[in-house]
């Protein structure tokens, strides 16, 4: 945006809400649906904490706060399922009170996300130790067969000088 825009108030944030949400939509249909904007990183589609449904709104969060202005500019006052949606930025997103029940593991997930780590480069070393064991079992196997194909040759040739 412009630094004129009413957007560039909000240029420190990458989380936007949505409301009026269609209660039958799931965190899946809404990533497939913002992600079109950008990378979502989080996503609270808010939820009764006794039946599980959606009570019709939630945050996203981006990777990139440009995705925000493109997906209030372009979401905002769009009509999904019959009902009007809002799509707007927010200044500040704070964590959920139940954030501190979680245990660990659901903690890790809703602070670190799922998306794929960067997996560490193992050195030639390892590799070679990893895979000795298989290529001792693979050249052991070809012996054999070996072994077992000169057999069955010999066996044919004696049939043959006897006959």
């Amino acid at each position: 945006g412009t630094k004129n825009s009413w957007h560039q108030e909000y240029k420190d944030s990458a989380w936007i809400f949505m409301g009026g949400l269609p209660y039958q939509l799931t965190e899946g249909d809404l990533i497939c649906m913002f992600s079109q904007y950008g990378e979502v990183v989080h996503i609270n589609l808010i939820r009764d904490h006794t039946t599980g449904k959606s009570k019709g709104f939630g945050f996203l969060c981006y990777e990139d706060q440009r995705s925000t202005i493109l997906s209030v500019d372009n979401l905002n006052g769009f009509k999904l399922l019959g009902k009007m949606i809002r799509v707007d930025h927010i200044h500040q997103y704070k964590l959920p009170k139940d954030l501190e029940k979680l245990d660990q593991d659901k903690k890790k997930l809703f602070m670190e996300g799922v998306a794929p780590k960067a997996v560490k480069e193992s050195s030639s070393e390892e590799d070679d130790e990893l895979l000795a064991p298989l290529e001792e079992e693979s050249s052991k196997k070809k012996k054999k067969k070996k072994e077992k194909k000169k057999e069955q040759v010999n066996e044919e040739s004696l049939k043959d000088d006897n006959e």
